[in-house]
């Protein structure tokens, strides 16, 4: 299978980067071609202007947006791996989002509704954030981030999401614990594909 990881974090020392190297190794061992797209590497431009949106609609799609949606467009699954900021996707992530997922490659309007263009491939997100989990599980929060990930953006375009993991106290939660998480992402990944 083709996996695009699209990595969205500015340090190579967070624990975000340890669950992007898991996530990759497990794959890899498993024989899957794998593709990182590591956007504050990249320097990935996320701010949607009005030249882009004017760009799309006359056919003239700006190269930077047309490189990601060829990543997509190959791949088989699509993961994001994120820490949640502010009880959402970081800008960076969210940028990305807004420009590539665009209207008539993501989706589009059709006679009955919605037309998923998008449809054909698995989705798996993995988050942390620094809150206890059994605070956003108990406030809702848990429940509010699947929705607008899970639902708004992958299910929306026609995502099969597989899985959707939310890590939370992190990094507060000790040696022990991260290590634990690691082991959980890579069972996850294993047994997934």
């Amino acid at each position: 299978m083709k996996h695009l990881v699209v990595y969205a974090h500015p340090s190579a020392e967070s624990f975000n980067h340890a669950i992007l190297e898991t996530t990759v190794q497990a794959l890899k061992k498993k024989g899957h071609e794998v593709v990182v797209r590591d956007l504050y590497a990249l320097d990935f431009q996320p701010v949607l202007k009005p030249e882009d949106t004017a760009a799309i609609r006359s056919g003239n799609t700006p190269v930077d947006i047309l490189t990601e949606q060829k990543f997509i467009a190959e791949a088989d699954v699509v993961t994001f791996i994120y820490p949640i900021w502010w009880t959402g996707l970081p800008a960076m992530l969210k940028g990305y989002v807004d420009r590539v997922f665009s209207y008539g490659f993501a989706y589009a309007y059709g006679a009955t509704g919605i037309d998923k263009l998008l449809t054909g491939k698995k989705g798996l997100i993995i988050n942390t954030h620094g809150t206890p989990k059994e605070i956003y599980d108990s406030i809702g929060m848990t429940a509010g981030l699947k929705i607008t990930s899970d639902t708004g953006i992958f299910e929306f375009t026609g995502i099969e999401m597989v899985e959707h993991l939310l890590f939370g106290s992190i990094p507060s939660v000790g040696q022990a614990a991260l290590d634990e998480i690691l082991v959980q992402v890579e069972e996850t990944v294993t047994t997934l594909f």
